[in-house]
């Protein structure tokens, strides 16, 4: 079966070329950028496609004759198009799970303390001439509310409590292998100093953290999401911010990415902006490629 990755870069093909082994099967790298309505253009004759963060519209999909296979380099594939629509054309949609856990998780704990610390301001601060030494405050003895207690959120469960934080969480479904405390959202969202978002991103989670859950937290409460920016109601999260409801916000994920220049978001002293890297770290890049190589290998045979 012919395969391509549908969108490799500098960055990733090295990588990409590090982690194949003899045996594997060919994987065509197309490293010519192309426009959306070219997508079939490029797929032609393709039967598996790997998809870093390329938008797959459905409509696009049709025309693919060949294709059947789509392996989407991440957990995220519903960001980038409809799945089961897709699915329904005849096309499998494969993501990749817990490639990244840990690299996501220590990008959660450098925006915690980035956030207390109050890091990137004074950052800024001193790039511009001025030397303001700002109060932070220390995360050790604080609660953190994890919502989402799946890969990522565990292995943050498991660095916040080695830094001295106390722990509890908030899972969808029972988690009987929980080392922490679970409780419920509402209590959670009132106990906590700092909460972390680990929720996959799907109708049930869409805009779950709105203007009515943000209204419970503790005065000068942190917010983190490292997960998917559609958890967060933005209105509402602006609004939070703006009101001092949160004191601060670490965002690596948007609404709509890459963030525009003129977004409020940017304009916002209280809100540490990263952009989309948390699970970009060599480490994790060669995680998700073997197991895109080794999902193309077991659908080839």
């Amino acid at each position: 079966m012919k395969s391509i990755f549908l969108d490799c870069n500098d960055q990733l093909a090295p990588i990409f070329r590090r982690v194949r082994r003899a045996g594997d099967p060919p994987v065509a790298l197309n490293m010519t950028p192309f426009e959306p309505r070219d997508l079939p253009r490029v797929l032609d004759g393709y039967e598996i496609c790997l998809d870093d963060h390329s938008n797959m519209p459905t409509k696009l999909i049709a025309q693919c004759g060949a294709l059947k296979h789509i392996v989407f380099l991440g957990t995220g594939a519903a960001s980038y198009m409809d799945v089961a629509a897709i699915e329904k054309l005849g096309v499998k949609v494969h993501t990749i799970k817990g490639y990244g856990d840990r690299a996501v998780a220590e990008h959660t704990i450098a925006l915690m303390f980035a956030c207390a610390r109050d890091i990137a301001r004074m950052d800024r601060d001193i790039r511009a001439g001025t030397w303001v030494t700002r109060e932070g405050s220390q995360l050790a003895g604080k609660t953190l509310g994890v919502i989402g207690l799946g890969g990522i959120g565990a292995e943050v469960a498991t660095l916040a409590t080695g830094i001295g934080m106390d722990v509890i969480a908030w899972n969808r479904t029972p988690r009987g292998d929980a080392t922490v405390p679970l409780v419920d959202l509402d209590e959670l969202l009132a106990r906590a100093d700092v909460i972390s978002l680990h929720l996959s991103l799907n109708d049930e989670t869409r805009g779950m953290i709105d203007a009515a859950r943000l209204a419970r937290l503790k005065p000068g409460a942190i917010l983190i999401n490292t997960a998917r920016g559609g958890l967060l109601d933005e209105a509402a999260l602006i609004a939070a911010l703006r009101n001092g409801t949160l004191r601060h916000a670490g965002l690596d994920v948007f609404h709509d990415e890459p963030l525009k220049l003129n977004h409020p978001l940017t304009k916002m002293e209280n809100a540490t902006l990263t952009a989309h890297a948390g699970f970009l770290t060599p480490e994790a890049s060669e995680t998700l490629m073997r197991r895109a190589i080794d999902i193309v290998k077991g659908i080839a045979g």
